[in-house]
């Protein structure tokens, strides 16, 4: 630090006034004659930081033959930087959280729903990066409301310009008690030129004030918009803020509505500091100060009061020193908590957390219920046909049991009557569905995706809800096409069979329908033990009505003997037996054919069903669980926000 004399005084003020307009904030430093500025210097004239400082220094050396005792400037001294180390609190897990979140969720949310949990990982980066010896407090305010001069009371030295004109403060000015806060002053962009030491005394010389940098920033409601986007940038990186407000615009909607209300999440690092009270009669600061509070309350910030964590909420002067010592003491002991950095990463993680909340938390407990899933694959059974496939089974089953069993002359009348007639009742068993239920079948299946991937995405986030209604669309692009070939391959009557040059998406889009009327047969059902018997029987049946009618048509003709009775009894014993046969045998095939029938209807429904779980149920059942993942991120991210540290 620079010593200085009030003898020097005068110089000082004369040497600014002779080489410009005394404003610090204009112009760059590079030579004093050239630059106009004195508030970089100390009370004799003297830059009291930078080279110049070290080489005024010099000179008076060499003229003096001995140099005066001074301290170190922040430039030239041995750099005495302390890692920032984080407590080893609930803030590590929650920013690792945090971050494994972004990544999980970078293919499924816009850039710009992450960009304010990317920007808090990269500030706390950062910041973990500089040293943990310092807090960084900026002091910020409207026009007039005095923040300059706070500023300079705190430190102890008229360090930052304070007057009429306005705006007085066009970049931020920092103070730093003490030395390796470089990186912290070149994370917030202030200049060299304007970087300070407090003047030796008792701000000086503070203990609970060592390690605090003191940043005046430019007014947030200046005309000039350069001055508002640096009091947004700088507010974002320093460790906490000293809000000044005056009694004219303590309620200005623009404070509270551009800064406090956003901020009520950052009440611990917050001090709102109402300023010139010499200007209020009486009880009047009190009254103000109460209305100041109230509004406080009201954009949502804690009051840090009865010893509850909060905001610091107090009156004073900074124009007389009324109320500048408690606000001194209560800033040391905030420094010398060394706590601010983490509750400033604390509260931008919640804010972070807060915005993020509408695209992580949903409204009960979606997911793909066992009803759901059931639900789809008796959709896609009705379909593919799967119920009709197997009264078809059933149906060939008796089939072929009539065949194999039925009589010769009611065989032969079957054959004639199905001779290609179009109306026969074999025909119109081979048709699956009716035309009109043809036509509606890829309807079915897309009706049955939209069902189910409502059923899944009820209840998620906007985000989550359409990445789960993509994954089941998707899928679901070739499924039709799929069942189709599946009802071929298991030999479902009416399945449509593609010609070898038509592509199945093709043929489905040219208005083929899913099933059509024409197509294979299902493969001859096995024949039962006792089926051998049967056939057995109805063919002695069969020989007993030839050998009968022969006998009486000997008769008739007079080859043998006559005698009625006899080639009578033997026709009508073949006659009768025959259709008994029949009878009996279809009797007995009924219990069979319907768990044939039952057993086909089965193995198409799973086919059908597994299908539809490999295309469109565990694409969706993944997207799940991918929720389920960043679901618990965030809730790791958030569990310690209302517990405290």
């Amino acid at each position: 630090m620079t010593a200085v004399t009030d003898e020097d005084n005068g110089n000082g003020n004369n040497n600014g006034n002779n080489n410009g307009n005394g404003n610090s904030n204009s112009n760059g430093g590079g030579s004093g004659k050239a630059a106009g500025d004195t508030s970089g210097r100390g009370r004799d004239g003297r830059w009291d930081d930078g080279l110049i400082a070290r080489r005024a220094a010099a000179a008076e050396t060499d003229e003096a033959g001995e140099a005066a005792p001074r301290a170190p400037a922040e430039d030239d001294a041995e750099p005495q930087v302390e890692a920032y180390v984080p407590s080893g609190g609930p803030l590590p897990p929650r920013l690792d959280a945090l971050r494994e979140l972004v990544g999980l969720s970078r293919a499924r949310l816009d850039r710009d729903t992450l960009a304010e949990a990317g920007r808090v990982l990269d500030e706390a980066a950062a910041r973990q990066r500089l040293s943990s010896r310092h807090t960084v407090i900026a002091v910020a305010g409207a026009t007039g409301s005095g923040k300059s001069t706070l500023f300079n009371a705190l430190a102890g030295a008229p360090i930052s310009d304070t007057g009429l004109r306005r705006p007085t403060t066009s970049q931020p000015i920092a103070c730093s008690w003490t030395d390796g806060a470089a990186g912290l002053l070149d994370r917030l962009a202030v200049p060299g030129r304007l970087r300070r030491r407090p003047h030796p005394g008792p701000a000086a010389f503070d203990e609970a004030l060592q390690g605090l940098v003191l940043v005046d920033l430019p007014d947030h409601d200046s005309a000039a918009t350069e001055h508002r986007d640096q009091v947004d940038r700088v507010l974002a990186l320093v460790d906490a803020v000293i809000w000044v407000v005056d009694p004219e615009k303590y309620a200005d909607a623009a404070l509270h509505e551009r800064y406090l209300r956003p901020l009520a999440g950052h009440a611990e690092v917050t001090f709102v500091v109402l300023n010139q009270t010499d200007r209020l009669p009486g009880e009047a600061a009190d009254l103000v100060l109460d209305d100041l509070r109230r509004l406080l309350d009201e954009d949502g910030i804690a009051l840090g009061e009865h010893g509850e964590p909060g905001a610091t909420v107090m009156s004073l002067s900074a124009l007389t020193g009324d109320g500048v010592p408690e606000l001194r003491e209560m800033v040391g002991r905030f420094v010398q908590d060394r706590t601010a950095a983490t509750r400033r990463l604390w509260a931008d993680v919640d804010a972070a957390a807060a915005r993020l909340r509408p695209v992580y938390v949903a409204e009960g407990r979606p997911g793909l219920g066992e009803r759901a899933r059931e639900e789809f694959t008796d959709r896609l059974a009705e379909a593919v046909g799967a119920a009709a496939a197997g009264q078809a089974a059933e149906r060939e089953w008796r089939r072929n049991a009539g065949r194999a069993c039925g009589t010769p002359w009611l065989r032969l009348w079957r054959w004639y009557e199905n001779r290609g007639l179009p109306g026969s009742l074999d025909r119109m068993g081979q048709a699956l569905t009716p035309p009109e239920e043809e036509l509606t079948a890829r309807q079915r299946v897309e009706q049955a995706v939209r069902i189910v991937a409502d059923d899944a995405a009820d209840g998620l986030p906007g985000p989550w809800a359409q990445a789960v209604r993509e994954a089941a669309f998707n899928g679901a692009k070739g499924l039709p096409e799929a069942l189709d070939e599946l009802a071929v391959k298991a030999g479902a009557p009416g399945a449509s069979k593609r010609s070898g040059g038509t592509e199945a998406g093709q043929g489905a889009t040219a208005g083929v329908p899913l099933i059509a009327p024409v197509g294979g047969r299902p493969a001859k059902p096995p024949r039962p033990k006792w089926w051998p018997a049967a056939v057995l029987a109805q063919v002695s049946m069969t020989l007993l009505q030839i050998f009968g009618g022969l006998w009486l048509v000997g008769q008739i003709i007079g080859v043998l003997e006559p005698g009625l009775v006899t080639p009578a009894l033997i026709m009508l014993a073949g006659v009768v037996g025959g259709p008994l046969v029949e009878w009996s045998c279809a009797a007995a095939i009924r219990g069979p054919a319907r768990r044939y029938g039952q057993e086909a209807e089965r193995r198409l429904r799973e086919a059908a069903a597994g299908c539809g779980r490999a295309r469109v149920l565990d694409p969706v059942a993944a997207e799940l669980v991918r929720y389920r993942e960043v679901r618990e991120r965030y809730v790791t991210v958030t569990e310690f926000s209302t517990t405290g540290r």
